[in-house]
Formats: structure tokens, C-alpha cells, sequence
């Protein structure tokens, strides 16, 4: 994203609509700071600038993965899926991506203001990798960018591009989700972004209640979140 120069007032509108602050006014004129812009088009798309200042240059690799990964409306070639997960984890349930026996995890790195840059991410995806426990998920644009999904090392070319945010969706067998979560904290207190974590269970044989236990018992609170569709989709996979 660029602001025309020309066309720029200075009025300041756009600088609150940018989720990561890469907009300020200088020298009576808006400017994008491309560094710290992760190309998610939010200012553009408010339509907050009276005079149509704001523009978007034409975007090639790897500075494109900034718009795949923060822009809602960005589609993914190799999942053919936009946004910067799955296309609906809530109903994975029905496409049997969530199994009895496993739990479905997303660890979500940066959103507004923090961001992430994707070296940051590989830092966390490599210290999951590295217990071999997890399996990341193939449907998923992060998963894509990665060298090997086994064991979490992203592109070269890619490790500096900053985005809103990366999810990194994997599964995780019941019986060793103590060990994640454990991991979890560890990861937590030496990364220099910030991330959120989602832990969705199947409700087959008071699963669900299992793994609350185990999150509680590793001093997790749990915060129930849900979407009217859960469940009530035809399932596409009997297990």
C-alpha cells in the first residue's frame, strides 16, 4: 500500500484504521511506512480517504504473502481457501479433520498492533515440530509456506515479511496435550511476538470434558467459544 502524494490531504483519517500503525502523517502529508505495512488493505478498503489517496501497488513474492496472510479477501492458490487458516475450523468436526483420540490446535501469532514476521512464526512452528508430537495441518497457507512440515522451517525468502498474523494449525494426540501445553508456555515467555490458542475437541465420549480437565490441570482457563454452525453440518466423514 502507498499513499498518492498528490492526492493527499494530511486529514489523518486513515492513521486509526491501519491495525498495525504503519500510517502516519509527516510534513503535512500520510505516508505508509512499507516495513512495518503488512499489506491487509484495511485502509483502503474504509473508504475513509476523501480523495482517494490510498492505493495498492501491484504485489509480487515474496512481499505477496503479506496480503495472503492479511488480507481477508486474498485467496490462496494451493488451498484455494482465503484467510490465514482453514476455511472453517469451527465445522472441522464435520470434514474429520478433528478425530476421537486427537485434539485440533491453532496457535494464532501476532494480530493488531504486534504482527509477526514469519521468522518469528518458524521459531514457534520448529520448538512444535521438535517433539515430534504434532502433525501440521496440509490445508493450511503456513503449512504451505514451510521448507518441511516436519519440522517447521519456512522459506528463506519469506522470513521477513510481516504479517497480521500466521496460524499454525496442527493435531495433537489427548493423551499428549499436557506436553504441548507445557510447550506452549515455554514458547509463550521467549517469543517476541504475541499469540492466541485454540483448542477444539470432538464431543464423542465426553472427550470434550477430558480435555478441559487437562487444560485446567496445566493452568489454562478456558474461554468456551462457538459458532451457531458447529455440529449442525452434514458430517462428510463417519468415524
Amino acid at each position: 500500500m502507498y499513499i498518492d502524494q498528490e492526492a493527499c490531504v494530511g486529514c489523518g483519517l486513515c492513521v486509526p484504521y491501519c491495525p498495525v500503525g504503519a500510517i502516519s502523517v509527516s510534513g503535512r502529508k500520510a505516508v505508509i511506512d512499507a516495513d512495518t505495512c503488512v499489506e491487509c488493505s484495511c485502509c483502503r478498503r474504509s473508504r475513509v480517504c476523501r480523495k482517494d489517496a490510498i492505493c495498492q501497488e501491484e504485489l509480487k513474492m515474496p512481499r505477496a504473502v503479506r496480503s495472503v496472510m492479511s488480507d481477508v479477501f486474498t485467496i490462496f492458490e494451493d488451498t484455494g481457501v482465503s484467510g490465514r487458516g482453514t476455511e472453517e475450523m469451527k465445522t472441522n468436526e464435520v470434514t474429520g479433520r478433528f478425530k476421537p483420540g486427537w485434539v485440533g490446535m491453532a496457535l494464532e501469532a501476532g494480530r493488531p498492533i504486534a504482527a509477526a514476521t514469519f521468522r518469528q512464526v518458524q521459531e514457534i512452528a520448529v520448538a512444535l515440530a521438535g517433539t515430534g508430537l504434532v502433525e501440521f495441518e496440509t490445508c493450511n497457507p503456513i503449512t504451505q509456506m514451510m521448507k518441511d512440515n516436519r519440522t517447521g522451517y519456512f522459506r528463506e525468502d519469506i522470513l521477513d515479511e510481516r504479517v497480521y498474523s500466521a496460524i499454525l494449525e496442527f493435531s495433537v494426540p489427548v493423551e499428549r496435550l499436557a506436553e504441548v501445553l507445557a510447550l506452549c508456555k515455554e514458547i509463550a515467555a521467549k517469543t517476541s511476538t504475541v499469540f492466541s490458542l485454540d483448542v477444539s475437541s470432538v464431543t464423542l465420549g465426553g472427550q470434550d470434558q477430558a480435555v478441559r480437565e487437562i487444560m485446567e490441570g496445566a493452568g489454562f482457563s478456558v474461554r468456551p467459544n462457538g459458532k451457531v454452525n458447529l455440529g449442525l453440518g452434514r458430517p462428510l466423514h463417519q468415524f
